[in-house]
């Protein structure tokens, strides 16, 4: 069977990369179609050999502005011929969903979250960033482009044999916005990456992109408010404005850390801080592997993978009151580094290939929907 693995692109080292690695592991021998593939960033994720790019490469700068391509990737996906394979497995949180292929052929798709254009506009259109325009303007002028988009990405979301999804949480959006049921397999947390710590560090830890989504700005004042300090690790486009709005704060910037220094980060943490609602999220996991526990906003994946009391905690609402508060209640010393180490280690990479693989499989053999 000829197989082929397309995923969004790959030019960063986010979680979707990092379980886009697990996938490739399991077909090694077949070829990866994605946008754009940077071999500095990527590369010890997925051999150059095995990837093949698409126009967008060519252009000028496309790895480093690659938000602004929006409206071009719908083409760039349905431009790739797979003609020539009879499966295609994707990981996407986008795009990857949308190409073709034969009518015979199989498309197993994994699913990170529905496209955030689809159902948080203003949160998508503060990430794009359309030319700098003030957010007013910027949503004016970008409300027909992501119109296009909604109305691609719901045909697209058609052509799936299967859906995959990473949590039931996006289960149930793919289920909202699609009209497709999915599966469920939970991702891979590469726990051999951390050592348990011993937390003996004076900070909280923010581990995230800068995108308006993920609420950063709600931890810089909470950290504030509870006079404590506060590192974020990542890099994007809201990196100017939380750096302004952190101004006076104990927070520091870290920008990209390569991820031995990201483990032990994380292992001499208090704890690893998730402001904003996740589709799913490996922090929390990584946190335990490392025996730190988390606290995170108690909606969306978090609540699929933090037990309160011993692996981490919820704050109630996603607001800097609420997490301040649970901050000034947070005690790093009730949680049990060998307890959180062991929940992480029940979702390794070992037990996804499996169940990932198998779930493939039986949707080859006999078409199976859930």
């Amino acid at each position: 069977m000829n197989v082929a693995l397309v995923h969004d692109y790959l030019n960063q080292r986010g979680g979707a990369e990092r379980v886009f690695r697990h996938v490739a592991d399991i077909y090694p021998q077949a070829p990866v179609y994605t946008s754009l593939y940077d071999e500095r960033v990527a590369g010890d994720f997925v051999d150059a050999a095995r990837v093949r790019t698409s126009w967008l490469q060519a252009l000028p700068g496309s790895s480093h502005y690659f938000r602004f391509l929006a409206p071009l990737y719908p083409a760039a996906f349905e431009g790739f011929d797979l003609s020539a394979f009879d499966l295609i497995v994707s990981t996407t949180t986008a795009w990857a969903k949308g190409v073709r292929f034969r009518a015979d052929a199989v498309h197993v798709c994994y699913i990170h979250t529905v496209s955030r254009f689809a159902f948080a506009y203003d949160e998508y259109v503060g990430g794009f960033g359309a030319l700098g325009a003030p957010n007013g303007l910027r949503a004016r002028l970008a409300r027909p482009i992501v119109d296009r988009l909604v109305a691609w990405d719901r045909e697209a979301a058609r052509r799936p044999t299967a859906f995959v999804a990473n949590s039931r949480n996006v289960a149930e959006r793919v289920r909202r916005y699609y009209g497709r049921e999915a599966f469920v397999v939970h991702c891979p947390v590469d726990v051999d990456r951390f050592q348990v710590g011993d937390g003996a560090g004076d900070y909280l830890l923010v581990v995230s992109r800068l995108l308006a989504y993920k609420r950063v700005d709600i931890a810089i004042e909470a950290a504030r408010r509870a006079g404590m300090r506060l590192l974020i690790v990542g890099r994007g486009p809201a990196g100017a404005q939380l750096k302004a709005a952190a101004a006076g704060s104990r927070t520091e910037f870290l920008g990209a850390v390569p991820d031995a220094e990201l483990a032990r980060l994380m292992g001499s943490a208090r704890a690893i801080v998730v402001p904003g609602e996740e589709d799913y999220g490996l922090v929390p996991l990584e946190a335990n592997a490392a025996g730190r526990p988390a606290i995170a906003y108690g909606g969306g994946g978090a609540l699929e993978t933090i037990r309160p009391g011993i692996t981490g905690e919820h704050f109630p609402e996603p607001t800097a009151d609420s997490l301040a508060e649970t901050l000034r209640r947070f005690d790093p010393d009730r949680y049990d580094p060998a307890i959180l180490r062991a929940h992480a280690e029940a979702f390794a990479p070992a037990r996804f290939k499996e169940t990932f693989a198998a779930l493939v499989d039986d949707v080859v053999r006999n078409g199976r929907r859930p």
